[in-house]
Formats: structure tokens, sequence, C-alpha cells
């Protein structure tokens, strides 16, 4: 990709299959900001306690404006009971062939394992955050919702 990813840079195009949605794309969702969080694998220690955090902070994020979308390689099924188990009250997107995590430019943790990195974008599809914290999971919500409502 020629162009790299950073704060201050349209947002790409993306379009995948959701749960419980069927397809989303970020176009959906223009006039809006949208905090488009990657996350490693469903039903992990660290992916689980940043999903249940997004959703224990959803209403606020509704209430600022947000729309919020979790993506993993993980299949649409596993979102399914993911999603249920969890009581996650967003869609979850299945990158299954890591396309997006591609174009986004999604680095990979000690080169092995799929990267945790939050985007935070504006209504008019500026990216105007990036946050990347393999450990620090609950860091990516506080960082969203503070550059959401600044």
């Amino acid at each position: 990709m020629s162009t790299r990813i950073q704060e201050g840079t349209q947002a790409p195009e993306l379009t995948l299959p959701a749960h419980p949605d069927g397809e989303v794309s970020l176009s959906d969702y223009r006039g809006k900001w949208v905090v488009l969080f990657f996350y490693p694998k469903d039903e992990t220690p660290g992916c689980t306690k940043e999903a249940c955090h997004f959703r224990d902070t959803y209403q606020d994020f509704v209430d600022a404006g947000a729309v919020v979308l979790g993506i993993s390689s993980d299949s649409l099924e596993s979102h399914k009971g993911f999603a249920s188990k969890h009581r996650l009250p967003y869609p979850l997107l299945s990158d299954h062939k890591g396309q997006a995590r591609k174009t986004f430019q999604v680095p990979k943790t000690l080169g092995l394992f799929p990267g945790r990195v939050t985007y935070v974008i504006d209504p008019g599809g500026v990216i105007r955050r990036i946050f990347s914290s393999q450990l620090n999971v609950l860091k990516h919500i506080d960082e969203a919702l503070e550059t959401i409502r600044s």
C-alpha cells in the first residue's frame, strides 16, 4: 500500500461480514464518529476484557454520537457465540482473510500475534486517533472516548 495509515488521513473503505448485521461498511457510518478496534481473538483473556469494557462503556460512546465496531479474524459463528456470551451490543466484523488488517496496517505483536489497534474516525472519515497496545487493553477505550469528547 502506498499510503501510510496515520492520524489526519482519510480512513480506507472497509466492507466485511458482521454479526449480527450481515455486512458492514465504514461508509455506512459517514456522519458519525466510529471507533474501530482490531483485537486478536474471541474468548482470549485480554480480548474478552477489552470487549467487555467496550460493552460497559458502550452507552458513553452512543451518547457521544459514536458507533463501536470490533474486528478480528474469527468467523461469524465464533463472533455470534462471543457476542451472546458477553452480551456485546455492537457489531463484530469477521476479517477472516486478514484484508482489513492489511489495509489498516495493523502490525503483528512480536511478529506472531495479530495486533491490538484502535482507530477513532471522525464524522468526515478522517482518522483522529490511533492507539496500539497489545497489553494495555483498557487504555484503548479511555483514549477513544477522550478523543471523541474533545
